[in-house]
């Protein structure tokens, strides 16, 4: 026996189900959390899952890895936007500094690991990947071909359009991903030598995001008796099963972590940022589009913008400053007078009914002291992350309850969770 580290990771697992509602239902989770430490994990600004496992993988935040999202300006145009992948990582993880110390590590599907990068062990790419066929995501390069042999086919990286009504289709793809996943942490444990291992397993979060409204009473959608009420409750329980199969690979000489990134909530709706900005004057159309299309392929008259946002599960509003962006009509001496007024405005905005409901509006400085790449000038968390963002421009609503992405059900919550037991583990709830 030597000394080992395993983390178990599950992207979005909310701690009010893990732990408040069914932990007796999750016999190994249990298990690890009767005899280790565990609770709520707070998670980064923003919740999300780029970059929130390298945050966790590094010891970095947001702003020191200048990631902000999947999605990150790469210079200050108007379309200069770059998804950011393992490339756009420049810090070591965890498994790079171990690495160098000759010790050997597996990972699998963390996020932010395609492409892959080469490492004293195997690494297998995660749902960045576009391409399984085309692309290589393994290193080395030749585990591809022995994943593919393992489980019979094709290795799927991500859930096909999850954002649907489709639910059966995205419940089935769901279940044979996480399958497959397991199957080969499974086959990576017994075949490495490893010291270190760490995976990450989406499916939790697109089970949530498609079905969160049939699980949630206080969700505008949700209807008793319905025929996926209990689909989460099942795939929680399914993926404990699966949990349990690992655990014969992790002795008393293993510290053993189950950790998610971020949590979930019912999403209440959305809020067309351009719009409300077009509306108030900070954004102007050369011409209306004719239904509602992306701020990116909305015709925009620059000379008369002063702001545009960026959907998602939060919003990244940028400011057209003069000397910054090519078209730029803000006056750097006004730029703090802009911020603080659309701060104002748009945490008083409200419901249809102009009901409050909670928006919190940051400056980068107030959430990360330092600010690497191109950040955000205001970040907004609308409904306190129970309203996404809308990134679209046109039709003549603020609010609305159809996502610009396809039908979703949850948004992130700020609080995942955490397990740790093994040596060094200290018993008890954190």
């Amino acid at each position: 026996m030597k000394p080992r580290v395993a983390v178990i990771g599950l992207d979005c697992a909310a701690p009010q189900l893990m732990f408040d509602a069914w932990l007796d239902d999750l016999p190994n989770i249990k298990s690890l959390v009767e005899r280790g430490a565990w609770g709520r994990l707070k998670s980064i600004d923003p919740p999300i899952t780029v970059p929130a496992w390298s945050c966790m993988f590094s010891s970095r935040d947001p702003g020191q890895l200048g990631i902000y999202g999947f999605r990150n300006r790469k210079d200050y145009s108007y379309d200069g936007l770059a998804f950011a992948n393992a490339d756009s990582v420049t810090v070591e993880r965890v498994w790079d500094i171990l690495s160098g110390f000759g010790k050997h590590v597996t990972v699998l599907s963390v996020p932010q690991t395609y492409p892959p990068h080469p490492v004293r062990g195997e690494l297998v790419g995660c749902f960045l990947t576009p391409d399984t066929h085309v692309n290589e995501f393994t290193y080395p390069p030749e585990l591809k071909t022995e994943i593919s042999t393992l489980i019979g086919g094709d290795y799927i990286v991500d859930v096909k359009n999850f954002r649907s009504d489709d639910r059966d289709r995205i419940l089935d793809e769901i279940y044979e991903m996480t399958d497959q996943r397991f199957d080969v942490a499974d086959h990576l444990l017994s075949t490495r030598d490893w010291d270190f291992f760490a995976m990450v397993e989406i499916g939790m979060d697109r089970i949530h995001h498609a079905f969160w409204s049939f699980l949630d009473p206080t969700h505008s959608k949700y209807e008793p008796g319905n025929e996926y009420e209990g689909v989460i409750r099942e795939y929680y329980v399914h993926v404990d099963e699966q949990i349990g199969r690992l655990m014969r690979h992790f002795d008393e000489q293993t510290t053993v972590f189950i950790v998610s990134d971020h949590g979930a909530q019912k999403m209440d709706g959305g809020i067309c940022v351009n719009e409300w900005l077009l509306q108030n004057g900070y954004l102007a159309l050369e011409e209306p589009p004719e239904s509602p299309v992306p701020i990116g392929k909305a015709r925009v008259d620059w000379s008369r913008t002063q702001a545009w946002g960026e959907g998602g599960y939060y919003c990244r509003l940028f400011l057209n400053v003069k000397g910054r962006e090519p078209e730029g009509v803000i006056e750097p001496e006004v730029y703090e007078r802009v911020r603080d007024e659309l701060k104002e405005k748009l945490e008083a905005l409200g419901d249809p009914e102009g009901n409050p409901i909670g928006t919190k509006v940051f400056r980068p400085e107030e959430l990360w002291p330092e600010r690497n790449g191109i950040v955000p000038d205001l970040i907004i968390y609308w409904g306190n992350l129970y309203w996404r963002s809308v990134g679209t421009v046109g039709g003549g609503k603020v609010h609305t309850y159809e996502n610009d992405t396809g039908p979703d059900d949850a948004n992130h919550s700020p609080e995942g969770v955490f397990v740790m037991a093994g040596p060094g583990a200290q018993p008890g709830k954190l």
